[in-house]
């Protein structure tokens, strides 16, 4: 990452599915998920390490220039990185614990280190920002 921070990436449809716009195959309209898209993606910029320099939305795919700043990700306290995870994936029961403030025994400080250092990682893994733009962040 650090001989490359800025990445181009492209997601496409496939089957002649849209993304947004109309189809004029089916007739249907699409457009309404540009605008979700485009809150996502900004969403997304204010939870990782992961900046957007630039993205564009057709009717069949997207681009976006990315920046990935381990930097700022290694700025972060222990608590900034778990608000963080929180916001857009589920925590633990300890990690929920920890951000109420309540006091963690040491066996719980001892188990939260690494999950802090596994989520501060992916908070600047490109990997994780498309899991998120797949969906899968939905809690169950």
């Amino acid at each position: 990452m650090s001989d490359t921070p800025y990445y181009h990436c492209v997601s496409r449809c496939v089957r002649r599915a849209f993304l947004c716009g109309k189809d004029d195959y089916s007739g249907q309209c699409f457009e309404h998920r540009r605008e979700w898209l485009e809150e996502q993606l900004l969403l997304v910029a204010n939870v990782f390490a992961i900046k957007i320099c630039a993205y564009a939305i057709m009717s069949n795919h997207y681009h976006v220039v990315l920046n990935v700043r381990t930097d700022l990700a290694q700025s972060w306290t222990p608590k900034e990185v778990a608000e963080r995870w929180h916001k857009l994936f589920c925590g633990t029961a300890m990690s929920t614990k920890f951000l109420k403030g309540v006091e963690l025994s040491k066996v719980e400080n001892l188990a939260l280190k690494p999950l802090i250092l596994l989520w501060r990682e992916r908070l600047t893994d490109i990997f994780w920002l498309v899991i998120l733009d797949k969906g899968a962040h939905k809690c169950t």
